[in-house]
């Protein structure tokens, strides 16, 4: 497989992780301090949905980049989405 190559592709993709590292850190804490369930189910989905983001962002990387062939990318996105 591949690596992200590109500088600024690379740094975007680091800057949505440590957006979804505050939200579980928000999450944590709501669960620490007996926050609604509801509440934290919402954080649960939008950490969930940041991830997701994040994961087609790096496929789209690769595609790009056009260094992995096509059936590659389709089977990892088969096995991980």
């Amino acid at each position: 497989m591949s690596t992200v190559h590109d500088p600024e592709r690379k740094r975007a993709l680091v800057m949505r992780l440590k957006r979804v590292e505050g939200q579980l850190r928000g999450i944590q804490k709501l669960i620490e301090t007996d926050s609604d369930c509801e509440k934290v189910a919402q954080q649960l989905s939008a950490a969930r949905k940041a991830l997701d983001k994040t994961f087609f962002a790096m496929v789209s990387c690769v595609i790009a980049q056009g260094d992995v062939p096509a059936d590659d990318v389709a089977d990892m996105l088969s096995r991980f989405s």
